[in-house]
């Protein structure tokens, strides 16, 4: 790091998160880490893989609610619009628990579906939360792309109309990459977000990072230890989330003078 780092405030901040967390190793109850070391392992991959797969798969679903509300007609965009908002206007505990408790509940009534190859996973609750944060994660960042749509330069998709280029050529060299590029900072904010929504699947009996805190503290009844580890492993994938779409952001061309 560079000396302008090390300025006098900062030097007080690192001291007292150092005496902190000195104080925390020393003063707190740590004996019970390795009993439940290895299903903190699995909560911890669990957190991880349900983010990585819901924001991969909401994005997916964004670009075209996007794309159809920047420049589709309307019998797609009203559509695309509507699904957003209800997105938007509902809490996510709230469509978790209609999807699981609700449509969830409704499949054991029909045997087709209880004799199916699908039957397995439509018991279980992972898919139901992967479902519910992918639906989530797209109606925002639905609004996020149409925004990005719509603020690539009208210039540039003329000239390449002019130059003879196929729709869709244009869309995939063009249009797509420049409004990825201009919401890469929302995007990665979303993400953090997608991250802290995460803790909302142990509501449903998914066992990930969140519950396993959870099954400590009812287990052992010891209540700050689990919370402070766990608030350091949501910080630390937090950090990791951002120096990731930071890094994304600086590959970015630059424009030249």
């Amino acid at each position: 790091m560079s000396r302008a780092f090390w300025q006098p405030h900062r030097i007080v901040l690192v001291g007292l998160a150092l005496a902190l967390a000195v104080w925390c190793a020393v003063s707190l109850r740590w004996d019970w880490v390795p009993r439940y070391f290895d299903l903190g392992v699995q909560g911890l991959w669990r957190t991880i893989w349900i983010l990585v797969v819901t924001s991969v798969l909401g994005f997916l679903l964004a670009i075209p609610l996007g794309l159809a509300q920047a420049a589709g007609p309307w019998w797609l965009a009203a559509p695309a619009r509507a699904f957003c908002t209800t997105i938007r206007g509902t809490p996510l505990l709230l469509q978790l628990w209609l999807l699981y408790y609700g449509i969830g509940s409704l499949f054991p009534l029909f045997p087709e579906i209880r004799e199916s190859w699908a039957w397995p996973y439509l018991r279980q609750a992972w898919p139901y939360a992967v479902l519910a944060l992918t639906l989530s994660f797209a109606g925002y960042e639905g609004e996020v792309m149409r925004g990005a749509f719509k603020s690539v330069p009208h210039g540039q998709l003329e000239a390449a109309r002019a130059m003879g280029m196929p729709r869709f050529t244009i869309l995939r060299r063009i249009w797509l990459p420049l409004a990825i590029q201009r919401a890469l900072p929302t995007l990665g904010g979303e993400t953090v977000l997608q991250l802290k929504a995460t803790p909302l699947v142990a509501t449903i009996t998914v066992i990930d990072i969140y519950a396993v805190a959870n099954r400590v503290r009812q287990d052992t009844f010891i209540v700050y230890e689990p919370l402070i580890l766990l608030a350091l492993v949501y910080m630390a994938l937090t950090g990791v989330i951002v120096l990731a779409f930071r890094w994304l952001e600086n590959r970015r061309p630059q424009r030249r003078a």
